[in-house]
């Protein structure tokens, strides 16, 4: 198996955003309201949504770039150094009729007590001339992941895929919605259950998910359906059969951006050549990992094959 990504290169396009956590102590009751009081300590900074996918496919040493539209705002130039310290090719949009999509998050006791959401809907005219860059991007990439989190960002994920296909070019998409349909002719959409119960319906059996999950994946056309399971790890279906994977047994300290990890190693691996079953093995192993970190973060090949 291969231990270095540095042949690969992915592009990234979808929804970014800055996920901050405000990090402190909790251990009094709010005289006001039964709420706690959080004494702030610290804050920390991620990259969160594509962004994260893209920092993942660095992190494994892939030529990646990203995609994208923010805010002319603080927030967009915050995200915008994190993803090139990390590694990351950035083109992002400025829209100033739009505040770059934030996530605050408030910790106390290592636990999440409080997400707040900043989020606006980018405008038309910017997402078209985003469509041009994407075309443009296309011959410097080997895999494009298409990283959909209902934000807006990804209005001509159609033409997108279609353009893609048509350059030769493999197609990832990490979906949101009970609309699939936008996802025709991909090579590979990776939901979790609730997302897939969201399309299909709810499954009486394992054989009933099998049919299901086989219907959807022959209606779209997609080479291959990855179904992440959590704790149950993953289910591939393609034309071929079906490929079982089980979950790395691990200490689970925080999900955020798990899935983000697991298409990005998917992904990653498979632009520097590696075949779909080892690599969606590869992308298990990834995302046990990440869970075992706080927030949206980033897993390295020393973690993945033991070494550099």
């Amino acid at each position: 198996m291969k231990t270095t990504f540095k042949g690969a290169r992915v592009l990234v396009v979808g929804d970014v955003m800055l996920d901050r956590y405000w990090i402190g102590d909790a251990t009094r009751i709010s005289p006001e309201a039964p709420v706690p009081v959080v004494l702030f300590r610290k804050e920390r900074m991620n990259a969160g949504g594509a962004a994260n996918v893209a920092r993942n496919c660095a992190a494994l040493g892939a030529k990646t770039q990203l995609l994208s539209v923010v805010g002319d705002d603080n927030e967009g130039a915050i995200l915008k150094q994190i993803l090139e310290q990390g590694g990351v090719r950035v083109n992002f949009h400025r829209d100033k009729s739009v505040r770059t999509t934030q996530k605050l998050r408030v910790i106390g006791r290592q636990q999440q007590l409080l997400r707040i959401d900043f989020e606006t809907p980018p405008s038309r005219e910017v997402l078209a001339s985003k469509l041009a860059d994407f075309e443009a991007a296309l011959p410097s990439c080997d895999v494009v992941i298409l990283s959909d989190y209902g934000k807006g960002g990804l209005a001509h994920i159609t033409r997108m895929i279609v353009r893609a296909r048509a350059d030769g070019k493999k197609v990832l998409v990490d979906p949101k919605g009970d609309d699939y349909s936008r996802y025709k002719g991909a090579h590979v959409v990776t939901p979790n259950l609730a997302e897939l119960r969201e399309v299909v319906g709810s499954w009486k059996n394992e054989s009933d998910l099998k049919r299901r999950a086989r219907a959807l994946r022959r209606r779209l056309g997609l080479e291959a359906l990855l179904l992440t399971r959590g704790a149950d790890g993953m289910t591939l279906y393609r034309q071929g059969g079906v490929l079982r994977v089980k979950a790395e047994k691990r200490e689970v300290y925080d999900i955020t951006g798990a899935g983000d990890t697991v298409i990005a190693a998917l992904g990653t691996a498979l632009a520097g050549g590696m075949r779909l079953p080892e690599a969606v093995k590869l992308a298990n192993r990834a995302g046990g990992i990440v869970v075992g970190k706080l927030g949206t973060a980033v897993v390295t090949p020393k973690e993945l094959f033991g070494k550099g």
